[in-house]
């Protein structure tokens, strides 16, 4: 499987995102916003950094970028899309996630090991976790508060698309805890926390049996591997 990481201006975890495609058993391919070309990959993350410095607001002049036309029309047609905190912004900018993502209710960055729980594992992204799975994934951010509209919450919580809520810490002020949603098809995965930063022992998140030793957000990664075996 060859998954496809694209650099923005301002990404700073595209080689960590494919580092962790590759420790998962696929291969990496790096893709350039400027391109209108996936070079035929067969999923995508959209990494984590500050794209075009954040200016206008986080994701935005990414979202409009040359490549975005055919990431839009490939989480469309079914393609896993993952989009990692920069990225995640990103999908909502371009409207494959509804709501969007605003400046920490606290005011400062954040940067800490987060506790997740899994709240849907129907997704092509979350498929390998067991339900109500409790994970641990390093989160940093400025802007990764999620705002909606009631309507709009009351919608995602009701059809099941929450797809990570924080647990014992609410981090940035997110409404009703929500650290990551799918959208309808459950193709297109977006999340604050860096899942790609907790792959292998020895650099991942202090564990209650080890320092360093978490290595939950590579089921992320496999999981999209074996979504795409089982089509």
């Amino acid at each position: 499987m060859r998954i496809g990481v694209i650099t923005f201006p301002g990404s700073l975890d595209e080689r960590d995102a494919q580092r962790a495609i590759r420790i998962a058993g696929a291969e990496p391919v790096a893709l350039w916003h400027g391109e209108h070309d996936l070079h035929g990959v067969d999923a995508l993350v959209l990494p984590g950094g500050f794209s075009y410095g954040d200016y206008l607001r986080a994701g935005a002049i990414a979202s409009v970028s040359p490549i975005m036309a055919e990431v839009i029309d490939a989480a469309n047609s079914g393609m896993p899309v993952l989009g990692i905190c920069n990225g995640f912004q990103m999908l909502t900018e371009a409207h494959l996630l509804p709501g969007g993502l605003i400046r920490n209710d606290h005011g400062l960055f954040i940067r800490r090991d987060q506790a997740l729980r899994v709240e849907n594992t129907d997704t092509a992204w979350s498929t390998g976790f067991e339900l109500n799975d409790e994970i641990v994934i390093p989160l940093k951010n400025g802007e990764g508060g999620f705002i909606a509209s009631e309507d709009e919450l009351d919608r995602l919580e009701g059809e099941g698309r929450v797809v990570f809520r924080y647990l014992g810490v609410n981090p940035n002020g997110s409404l009703r805890d929500i650290a990551g949603i799918t959208n309808e098809r459950g193709n297109v995965v977006g999340l604050m926390p860096h899942p790609e930063h907790a792959v292998e022992p020895g650099f991942g998140p202090d564990m209650t049996d080890a320092m360093r030793s978490g290595v939950d957000g590579l089921t992320l990664f496999t999981s999209a591997i074996q979504a795409l075996q089982a089509v």
